[in-house]
Order: structure tokens, then sequence, then C-alpha cells
């Protein structure tokens, strides 16, 4: 029984598969691509200190492990939920002692360094400022609200995206395929339509994808060595369905969504917003779609639409799940029951049309006037100033001369529209 104790465990597969070099690390060509400012930083171990931010699962603690790896300087690792001030005291003096015997600089990760209050992260700002440590921050929160400006202003913040779907495939395929840490030695195979569920449902999260990776290993029947839907689906249960290429959700549901919010139906869009939570759906995504038909279908019959949408992505954004809900959902049922108008979307996309075939000059009296020489070439010439004149309008050309007398923008006489209608019908 000893014996059974005494046996090492077995690291994680997702703690396992952490690449050690640049050159494994999947995605975040922005952040980390050849001609990035950071990679150019480790590359020649220059590297001043940084702030990764982003969601869960997108390379933050790896990629700090990977410079850990690749840098000549002394490497510590804490986390903020663990650690405080006295901790933060004794790596800095051991960092300032290893730096007068001529050792060189220290790099301190902090793992969710929005957890240190204040007081805590005042502790590190001079030792930042002069270099005492090269400060690796990770963070899932926006930084701008987190971090205080003073240690932020030293920082350089390194965005860090969602993995995509094909990101995610390459991770759990070199898992597969490493006979070193993942399951090459074992010759574990997942069906093509296994893992495109498993990269979709992992929502852009590496640790997610191998996690759930993992736990259909283990749930694979005795002699087994091929991990299906079936099994995928024995695991993860019936939240796996939306990712199944043949049923409704990429495409359906959110049709679906939009369609409930346009036909003023707050209950069905409620229903199809919580189909797209339950599925693990990015709130961006959601938020996007909000925002979107607050301006496609409701515009100026309701300005406010638009505003409340807004509002409620940057509050989704803010408060994270499973709190987002609350602002998306208000946003929903405004917009739901909100006046309906597609002018400005119908305007703009009638505008464009005609940009595409039609070659048209501005009006000289509607050019640029403000260099020398202008007024010689008849730029601005005739111009009348709106405010100028009673009510701040007057008569005059606007269009090129091939577009005079086109509509693009027909108000209707709906909601807040109708004010701007009759504006209109008083100019025409």
């Amino acid at each position: 029984m000893d014996s059974l104790f005494a046996q090492p465990q077995k690291k994680p597969l997702a703690d396992r598969m952490r690449p050690t070099r640049l050159s494994d690390f999947v995605g975040q060509e922005t952040a980390v691509g050849e001609r990035s400012p950071l990679r150019r930083m480790i590359e020649k171990d220059q590297l001043q200190s940084v702030l990764f931010y982003g969601p869960p699962g997108t390379g933050k603690t790896t990629l700090a492990q990977v410079i850990a790896h690749m840098t000549g300087d002394e490497f510590v690792a804490i986390n903020a939920v663990s650690s405080g001030v006295p901790e933060l005291r004794k790596l800095i003096a051991k960092a300032q002692e290893l730096q007068r015997g001529g050792m060189g600089r220290t790099i301190v990760f902090i793992d969710e360094i929005h957890r240190f209050n204040k007081a805590q992260q005042d502790v590190l700002l001079p030792y930042v400022e002069n270099g005492t440590i090269i400060l690796i921050g990770a963070t899932t929160e926006n930084p701008f609200f987190e971090i205080n400006s003073p240690l932020l202003s030293r920082m350089k913040v390194i965005r860090l995206e969602h993995l995509t779907a094909n990101g995610i495939k390459k991770i759990l395929e070199r898992a597969l395929t490493d006979k070193e840490k993942g399951y090459g030695s074992e010759g574990i195979t997942v069906t093509a339509e296994a893992l495109e569920a498993l990269a979709d449902f992992a929502g852009g999260d590496a640790r997610v994808a191998l996690n759930l990776l993992e736990q259909a290993e283990f749930m694979l029947p005795d002699g087994s060595k091929e991990i299906t839907m079936d099994v995928l689906r024995s695991v993860a249960g019936n939240a796996l369905q939306r990712y199944d290429k043949k049923g409704d959700y990429h495409y359906d549901i959110v049709s679906a969504f939009i369609k409930s919010m346009r036909g003023s139906d707050a209950d069905a869009a409620l229903h199809y917003l919580a189909r797209m939570l339950e599925g693990g759906e990015d709130v961006r995504f959601i938020a996007r779609r909000i925002v979107i038909c607050a301006a496609e279908d409701v515009g100026n019959a309701d300005p406010q639409a638009l505003v409340v949408a807004n509002a409620a992505a940057q509050a989704a954004h803010f408060v994270g799940l499973p709190e987002a809900q609350i602002p998306l959902a208000q946003a929903v049922c405004y917009i739901a029951n909100a006046p309906k108008s597609n002018s400005c979307y119908m305007g703009i996309f009638n505008a464009r049309q005609e940009v595409r075939s039609i070659n048209t000059r501005v009006p000289k009296h509607l050019r640029d006037a403000h260099y020398p020489g202008a007024k010689q070439f008849g730029h601005g010439l005739g111009y009348k100033y709106p405010h100028d004149y009673p009510g701040g309008w007057v008569e005059q050309q606007y269009l090129p001369d091939e577009l005079v007398g086109h509509k693009y923008y027909y108000p209707k006489d709906i909601g807040e529209e109708s004010r701007l209608l009759k504006k209109k019908n008083e100019k025409d």
C-alpha cells in the first residue's frame, strides 16, 4: 500500500504540453510573431517589464515560462492570490543582492497580478523603475482598470487573444503525436469530427481543449485507442451538441437570435441568448451581434438603442461571466421592444453601391481651401457657412454634380425618426 502512494503523480496533459521555445508557441502572431517587439526582446535577452493581458488559456503563463527557459537572468514566479508584501520584499532583497554581486537582473513573474491591491502594487514600483527587477505580469482583467497607473506606465501591455480553432487543433495534434509529453507513444487517435468538436468546444482556450482530450482518453473503452464523438459526449455531456457541424448552432441559433430582436419578440430573443450562453459562446461575439442589431434594425427610430447596446458590450467585458449575462439581457430586451427602422443601414448600402459604379469629383466650393493657392483653383469659393444663416441651414449643393438629386436616406415615420422625417420634408 505504501508503494502505491509513493508512485509519482503524472502531471496533467495541459501542463506537460507547455512549450519551452517560441518556435513551439502556437498563435498570438501579433504579440510574439517574427517581427513583434516582444519577440525581439526575448531573442536578444533584453526584456523590459511587460504585462500579458488576455482571456484564460491563451498562453500568458506559458509565454512567461518560455522566457524563463530562454533568458540568462534569474527567474522567479509567484501567484498574487497566495503571495503578499512580505514575499515581495524577500524576492526584491534577493534581486538586489544578485545585482550587487554582478549576477545580473531578476525576472519576476506574477500571475493574476490584478489580485494585488494598490499597496502591494506600489511595493513593486520603485524596483521596476530602477531596473532591480524585470516584471512580467499576467491578468485576465482589463489592466487599465485593475493596475495602478504609475506601475502600468512602466510596463508594455501585450494583448493575447483567444486562439483560433485552427490554433487549438495544432495544439491537440501536437499532444497526440508527441511521444515524450503527449500520447504519441500510446497510439491514441481522434476522429476528424471529434477533433473539430474539441477545437470548437474549447472556445479559444488551449487548457480547456487539452483537459478535455485528457478526460476523453481516460474514458476510452478497454482496448480502444480512438476518441470519437460518442466518447467526447460521455465527457462533455449535451453541451457538445452545439459543435456538431451538422447541427444548427453556428448559423441557425445566431440567425434566430437576431431575427427575434428584429421581430420585437423579447422572450424568443432571451431564449436564444440563453442557449448561446449555456453553450459557452464567446461573450464578445454575442455583444457584437447585439450592437449590430441596434444600429441596423433600430437605428434612428430609437438612437438610445445603440447607446444601450454599446454600454452592455463594455459592461459585459468589464464584469465577465456569469454577471455579463445581465447587461446583455438588458440590451436584448431594450432592442426587442424598441421601434424599428433600417433606414440608416439601407442608406449606406445604397450609397456604397453607387460609389462602386460611378466616378465623381467633390464640388469645388466644398474642397479644402486652407492651403496657399487654393483660391487660385477655385477651391472653397462660393461656400456658404451654415452658421451664418437663420436656423443654421442654407440651401446649397453638397453631392457631386453627377449625383445631384440622388437620395440614400429615407427616414421612416416611426419613433424618433419621425422627427427626422419631418425635418427632411421641410427642407425638401
